[in-house]
């Protein structure tokens, strides 16, 4: 498809679009066409790609663990229900390795963080080409197809824990309790602004790290896709050489999906378990 742009920055430009809708410079509401419009259209636009195949692979995720555990038998368990008994055996354990508190809630947390988050990440495997040509096909400007590649999304995922760690530490500290871990510690009470500011600032910094690394890493490893594909348009020799690039990114990238979804999965339960210690 390189081939069909007027050059490569287009075509990179194109790929990394998200397909947009919100309020246009004369007042309508639609689907934007270019950058400009994006930029027009401010901070309540949506990224209709970015949701729809997040809703779309989280029912997808909901679907096929309800349909394991309602087939899920003693005798002759089939392979879908062995692997997600290997999964949530391996998120059991490491949710009891980190988090040292009792809730009900966590495990199911960390199980829904780390499939989900997979999920996302494992559309980076798709071909850059095909979505946004099936998205030509269909009369869309735009169309991009790895959720985690759009702050938006990631930042989502991280506020939400982030809300999570307000609550529990809240609820199990209680408000004084929750205020004088922040305005206490380090340094002693005379220094309370001081302690405000540096507490503050790590409490902030946990949903911050927790996005862009997700977003940072899934962003470069759909850059490098789309660079790999840039050379189909160079000949022959070097449309070869891509395909083994890209086999071989493919391969590698695997890893760099399956860890960013645990190590976020992993924060989450750190982040959970901080906010439950009763310590100070």
């Amino acid at each position: 498809m390189a081939g069909s742009y007027a050059n490569s920055g287009e075509y990179i430009k194109h790929h990394l679009t998200n397909l947009t809708y919100g309020q246009k410079a004369d007042g309508s509401w639609g689907i934007a066409h270019g950058a400009d419009e994006i930029a027009e259209m401010g901070f309540w636009s949506i990224n209709l790609d970015s949701m729809a195949f997040s809703i779309g692979l989280g029912v997808l995720f909901l679907w096929g663990f309800h349909w394991a555990a309602k087939k899920a038998s003693s005798d002759a368990p089939t392979g879908w229900q062995n692997f997600v008994e290997m999964m949530i055996e391996f998120i059991d354990e490491s949710v009891r390795g980190s988090y040292s508190g009792k809730s009900a809630l966590v495990a199911p947390l960390a199980l829904t963080i780390f499939v989900w988050i997979f999920l996302l990440n494992l559309m980076d495997l798709i071909a850059v080409d095909l979505v946004p040509w099936i998205g030509g096909l269909l009369g869309l400007p735009y169309l991009k197809i790895v959720p985690t590649t759009d702050p938006n999304i990631t930042f989502g995922l991280s506020l939400a824990v982030f809300a999570l760690v307000i609550y529990y530490s809240i609820k199990i500290k209680g408000p004084g309790g929750f205020f004088a871990e922040l305005a206490f510690h380090p340094f002693p009470k005379y220094m309370m602004p001081v302690n405000l500011i540096l507490e503050g600032v790590t409490l902030i910094a946990k949903p911050v790290s927790l996005a862009l690394r997700l977003f940072g890493n899934l962003y470069a490893g759909e850059m490098i896709f789309i660079l790999i594909a840039l050379m189909y348009s160079g000949g022959i020799a070097l449309g070869i050489f891509g395909g083994f690039l890209q086999l071989g990114w493919a391969i590698f990238h695997i890893l760099v999906i399956t860890l960013q979804a645990f190590i976020f999965m992993t924060l989450t339960i750190v982040y959970l378990d901080m906010a439950s210690q009763t310590d100070h």
